[in-house]
């Protein structure tokens, strides 16, 4: 129970996810495709399965596959629990991924230490909050302390890099997808 591998696939976020991408609107998806935009709109809110045929008149629209497409689809798993005894030994430091598949988030939880000296940069925002213990972040050339229970939001594109200053200390990073690309308001024209 909860078992991503237990689940059917859910093609269409992966259908929206490119669509995105491409910056494509249903309508535009609907004339390459020949198929109508209210079954487009199912599809990508899973109100209904394409059939073969339909996913590949999709996936041409799209500049992609099926292949591709069922590639990327999310498994149709609304709550998933990821449990803390079900993870092998570690040595230290470990990581452990807190949300499982392909969405539109990731979140992991760092225990111990880590290349401190690795500068790190993501596409999209993040959360950084301390679970236990403390660390030090340093990022656009401040140094900032935080320890259990603070919290450190990255703008995406922020260089930073970490390091445990406490013993067994926990990192828990929340952040936007990297397959996801996080827009900014656009300026009106």
């Amino acid at each position: 129970m909860g078992d991503h591998k237990e689940q059917p696939l859910r093609v269409g976020a992966a259908v929206r996810r490119r669509r995105r991408a491409l910056d494509l609107t249903l309508a535009v998806v609907a004339e390459r495709s020949g198929l109508s935009v209210p079954f487009l709109s199912q599809i990508e809110n899973e109100r209904a399965r394409p059939s073969q045929t339909s996913l590949e008149k999709v996936a041409d629209a799209l500049r992609t596959t099926a292949v591709e497409l069922l590639a990327a689809a999310d498994p149709a798993c609304s709550v998933d629990v990821v449990r803390a005894d079900g993870a092998e030994p570690w040595t230290e430091p470990r990581v452990r991924s807190l949300v499982r598949g392909h969405h539109q988030m990731y979140a992991s939880e760092f225990t111990g230490d880590h290349d401190a000296g690795r500068e790190l940069q993501f596409r999209n925002d993040q959360l950084m909050y301390v679970a236990d213990g403390a660390v030090e972040i340093e990022a656009e050339g401040r140094a900032y302390r935080l320890g259990r229970g603070d919290t450190l939001y990255l703008t995406g594109g922020v260089r930073h890099r970490w390091r445990a200053t406490v013993p067994e200390t926990r990192l828990l990073v929340v952040a936007v997808a990297e397959h996801i690309e996080a827009l900014r308001d656009k300026p009106r024209r």
